[in-house]
């Protein structure tokens, strides 16, 4: 058995297992766009992958912007795209706390991060600087579609989810494990291992990392901290008709983030200091389970 430690350096795998709810996604994400923001063809994604929803959104006509980190991620996205879409397409590497574009302020219609990759961002700080980079490319009436887990800190025990998938002869076996939270450090321990079984192929590709973790109300204060308010919220069922109800104890969420008129615009770059200028007024009067982060 051949042991491997980077999942993202390798994308066929990594959407054989994640890649199955394309098309529910970008339907959702178009109607959330038509009941909440401006219904416009210029669709942000950070942390784009490799590219599953560049390529839906852009087969629909979108114009698309993305960004990853993993120039492995880019590559596939690139390779995915026909010509047609290429032209409608603008793909880079960049962080998701330092990502900017002067050409995209005030132009995207909708920007979205359906799978948890936002607790990616260790800290508060790149955690707002992230939301404030993005709110500022929002075109007034613009939405940042966000989904993430939230956290139970009284949770006991460690969770466990394992899925099956196919490419080609091969078989891919993933196990994902998320530790106890860490409350006071404000993370979650990860370990992800995938096994690829197939003609004259054993590979173990494991990968640690930290999640950082969120209760509603630790969330609620980002967004507010970060000039954004929530339109509505939902979970990975992707469900229009069925928003989250106040109380509910689903931890899987989707917020439909909108930049708030009432708070002041701040610059990315000077966390804590707010400008004279407001954030621009309306141009008018949202898994199961089972998905986890890119």
């Amino acid at each position: 058995m051949e042991k491997r430690t980077d999942w993202y350096e390798h994308p066929q795998y990594y959407e054989a297992i994640f890649g199955t709810d394309t098309v529910r996604e970008v339907d959702f994400l178009q109607t959330l766009s038509e009941r909440f923001g401006t219904g416009g063809k210029l669709w942000l994604e950070p942390a784009c992958g490799a590219g599953r929803l560049v390529e839906e959104a852009s087969s629909r006509g979108l114009r698309v912007v993305g960004y990853d980190i993993s120039e492995a991620m880019l590559a596939h996205a690139r390779k995915r795209l026909t010509p047609a879409q290429r032209r409608r397409v603008k793909l880079g590497p960049s962080r998701m706390e330092s990502f900017a574009d002067p050409s995209l302020e005030g132009q995207v219609d909708l920007a979205h991060c359906l799978v948890s990759t936002f607790r990616y961002l260790d800290s508060e700080a790149a955690a707002r600087q992230h939301l404030l980079g993005t709110r500022r490319l929002l075109k007034p009436g613009g939405i940042y579609v966000l989904g993430f887990h939230l956290t139970d800190y009284a949770r006991a025990r460690p969770e466990h989810e394992r899925w099956v998938g196919q490419v080609g002869e091969d078989r891919v076996v993933c196990n994902t494990n998320e530790g106890l939270p860490e409350q006071r450090a404000r993370r979650s321990p990860m370990r992800n291992r995938l096994r690829v079984t197939g003609p004259d192929k054993d590979w173990l590709i494991e990968t640690q990392w930290y999640f950082r973790t969120y209760s509603n109300a630790q969330a609620a204060k980002l967004f507010r901290d970060a000039g954004m308010r929530v339109l509505a919220g939902y979970t990975f069922d992707y469900d229009i008709n069925a928003p989250v109800e106040r109380g509910s104890l689903r931890l899987d969420r989707v917020f439909v983030l909108q930049p708030d008129p009432e708070s002041p615009s701040v610059d990315p770059a000077e966390p804590g200091r707010a400008s004279a200028r407001k954030a621009p007024k309306r141009a008018s009067t949202p898994q199961k389970s089972r998905k986890i982060s890119r």
